[in-house]
């Protein structure tokens, strides 16, 4: 437990270190767009926070596979983790920086998380079976081909779900640091009951993973100093991705006594810690696809859009989503250690969703009835707009201009009676 938390502070504090530098290098180079339509910061802020997520998610992974028991573990998968990761993030990182600063034709951008899926593919890390019941046939190998092509779709589909929720300050890296705890915690339950170990290569990615999404929450939490940017959501959406592929397959006959549903385990948690985004992303191709547009033509429909746009507050908004993303994920990953029966976990879906609605519902205010907070009568009251303030410039005396008076008062000041007007009933 140790390793896992000193490879989280490291790739911690480089992340944390290293958003500074980024920040400046961003506002340097121009990338710090203008403020579009859908946008909910109210000044221009810099890009290319996943660049210092990168240089955390480097040092922790060379750091992991130096350590004694971590290092065994990333060598015993039969692969090649952490050479794996450096290419495939270093080609998704600068992908997305890219994008960030020139912009990017969706289909190119697409290329470039497909050649990222790749590369863990061609060092190894993808899918090898299929995890299903008995009366199915068991657990499913796959040929070469087609645990390519799911491979690499899985991470596509995850790499695009968290860019998609990436809307809010903190939002992005808050989930994917929650599904990033519940990856690991799952991975140490299962190896537990396996191999009485508690060191996997799946819990020491997810572990890097954690510590990156936090040492760049602080400057990014509400009001954010930077974005990731894609630079940063796919990153984050690629190692997350890694993770899954790499606890997903499990032999189901050597869990088969962990709980009443073993073999929906490896398929549900992958499922429960991006349910989230998951979500938001089919909503918003669908929502998109019907109205004849593209999946990937931004709009103002994602679920903290329509959170803040009922009334909450741009933090309420991001820990609202946080609190659902861990109740949803970690409650699956609590089913997994504790033997329940199976009609549980739709009980746990039902309360997740109704926690969810209770939470997302608008805030009511006022005397004697209740009226939902809209936007524009209900500012935000955690802070200063998004971004850096302008600077406050001293005010002039002799310049100062006041508004002209008031026809009482320059009656009042001639000494007149001031008469007051009634309307005509004309």
């Amino acid at each position: 437990m140790r390793e896992y938390l000193f490879m989280a502070l490291i790739a911690a504090a480089v992340t944390y270190l290293l958003v500074p530098l980024v920040r400046r290098f961003a506002i340097r180079i121009g990338a710090m767009p203008e403020i579009r339509e859908r946008d909910v910061h109210t000044t221009p802020t810099p890009r290319l926070g996943g660049l210092a997520m990168y240089g955390g998610l480097v040092v922790g992974l060379l750091l992991a596979g130096q350590m004694t028991h971590s290092g065994d573990a990333l060598a015993g998968t039969g692969a090649n983790p952490v050479p794996a990761l450096i290419i495939a993030g270093g080609l998704i990182t600068f992908t997305g920086f890219l994008d960030d600063w020139w912009g990017m034709d969706a289909l190119i951008k697409l290329a470039g998380q497909i050649a990222a899926a790749g590369v863990l593919v061609f060092f190894d890390m993808r899918l090898t079976s299929i995890p299903l019941p008995e009366s199915w046939g068991g657990s499913t190998s796959l040929d070469y081909t087609l645990s390519t092509i799911i491979t690499i779709l899985v991470v596509v589909v995850t790499i695009n779900a968290v860019n998609f929720v990436d809307g809010l300050d903190g939002l992005a890296a808050g989930i994917v640091c929650i599904a990033g705890m519940a990856t690991w915690a799952y991975s140490i339950i299962i190896s537990q009951d396996i191999t009485g170990s508690n060191i996997t290569a799946t819990a020491a990615i997810a572990a890097v993973l954690i510590g990156a999404c936090l040492g760049f929450l602080p400057h990014n939490f509400h009001p954010a100093k930077i974005f990731m940017g894609d630079t940063g959501a796919m990153l984050i959406g690629l190692v997350l991705a890694s993770s899954i592929v790499t606890v997903t397959p499990v032999d189901t006959s050597a869990i088969v006594e962990m709980n009443k549903f073993p073999v929906l385990l490896p398929l549900l948690v992958p499922a429960a810690v991006l349910v989230l985004p998951l979500i938001d992303l089919i909503t918003a191709v669908v929502r998109r696809t019907s109205q004849g547009l593209s999946p990937f033509a931004p709009d103002r429909g994602h679920l903290h859009h329509r959170l803040m746009d009922i009334g909450h507050s741009h933090r309420r908004s991001v820990l609202i989503m946080y609190a659902w993303t861990f109740l949803f994920s970690f409650g699956i990953v609590g089913m997994s250690r504790v033997g329940v029966p199976v009609l549980l976990f739709p009980a746990v879906i039902v309360l997740a969703l109704a926690v969810l609605v209770l939470m997302a519902l608008p805030r009511w205010r006022g005397r004697g009835g209740a009226h939902a907070a809209s936007r524009d009568d209900s500012p935000d009251d955690d802070g200063p707009p998004t971004g850096p303030m302008p600077p406050i410039l001293p005010e002039d005396p002799q310049v100062r201009r006041q508004a002209p008076p008031s026809d009482g008062a320059r009656a009042s000041a001639e000494g007149k009676p001031v008469i007051p007007a009634f309307p005509s009933r004309s």
